[in-house]
């Protein structure tokens, strides 16, 4: 599942993931979208934006691991630091990845924590 407030960054993710194997099972323009779509699609690995509106990416990300506790979560965001990593970890959080580091780390990481869940 993919979660970011901006449309064109979403359908980008959700595409090029699509073309590596994956599938997505979901997309949230919102931290709150998030929680209810987590619901609904119970997704394997959710991909979540930090920054959004009204509802930041570790707040979601703690709400949702409220009702799904084992839910693997990767924040992906351009603002990284170690204080966020550190945010991020006690949110639930199974990695930071920054988008600078590009899709192709993004995609290694799902690869990686999909192969821990069916372990």
């Amino acid at each position: 599942m993919i979660v970011d407030d901006t449309d064109h960054v979403r359908e980008m993710l959700a595409e090029m993931l699509e073309l590596d194997g994956f599938e997505v099972v979901g997309r949230a323009a919102s931290g709150y979208d998030a929680i209810a779509e987590a619901d609904d699609s119970t997704p394997d690995v959710i991909i979540m934006d930090y920054r959004m509106p009204d509802m930041d990416g570790l707040n979601a990300a703690r709400l949702i691991r409220e009702n799904r506790p084992s839910q693997a979560i990767i924040l992906y965001t351009a603002y990284m630091d170690p204080d966020l990593e550190d945010l991020a970890k006690s949110a639930g959080v199974a990695l930071v990845v920054g988008k600078v580091e590009g899709l192709n780390q993004l995609e290694r990481h799902i690869t990686e924590l999909c192969r821990d869940l069916s372990a």
